[in-house]
């Protein structure tokens, strides 16, 4: 059996923190939020999951949180240090995304306006973790501008914050939950 994780090690007592690689960092280094925010991506992605959904959207949804993993452990290592390969992304978690965008959204009606996020739990889930997955991108866009990140991350992100709206938006079909569009001067007291 494999060593157990220890959950508390103590050094990171004086806010800093280890990247893969040994390399010791202030956990508000741009590195760390930026996985940071795929982690608590990574958590409403699994909320979402737990949620009364069909099964081919839990599957889906699985298979991101270990994309997401795979993301994570990329931003997460010290490009100059850590010499343990991890496991590449592949331009199929984006096209994945992709075939599940257009099936979704052939089944849903045109958009012509914004929408207000809301209507159930699992749908305001939805619209939550695309908020996440929208910061999450911005922050590692800013990680890039510093030091170089494998631009799949980007795209995927970028990918994934289309593909959670739509899943909102189909569930809240499936659900019978209605889409609030917004409409300007509208609903303001």
């Amino acid at each position: 059996m494999p060593d157990e994780i220890k959950i508390y090690t103590k050094g990171g007592d004086k806010g800093e923190t280890s990247l893969l690689g040994g390399t010791r960092v202030l956990k508000s280094h741009d590195r760390v939020e930026a996985y940071g925010n795929l982690d608590e991506l990574n958590s409403f992605i699994g909320l979402i999951r737990d949620q009364d959904i069909r099964g081919h959207y839990r599957e889906v949804l699985l298979r991101i949180q270990s994309t997401l993993f795979v993301a994570e452990a990329l931003i997460a290592r010290d490009p100059e240090k850590h010499t343990r390969d991890l496991p590449p992304l592949s331009d199929e978690e984006i096209n994945m995304l992709e075939r599940e965008i257009d099936s979704m959204n052939k089944e849903l009606p045109p958009l012509h306006s914004f929408i207000l996020p809301g209507g159930s739990i699992v749908v305001s889930t939805c619209h939550i973790a695309r908020t996440v997955c929208r910061r999450a991108e911005r922050s590692v866009v800013r990680l890039n501008q510093i030091q170089p990140v494998d631009g799949i991350i980007i795209r995927y992100l970028n990918r994934l914050s289309d593909y959670l709206f739509i899943l909102a938006r189909k569930i809240g079909k499936e659900t019978g939950t209605e889409e609030r569009k917004w409409e300007q001067g509208k609903d303001i007291a």
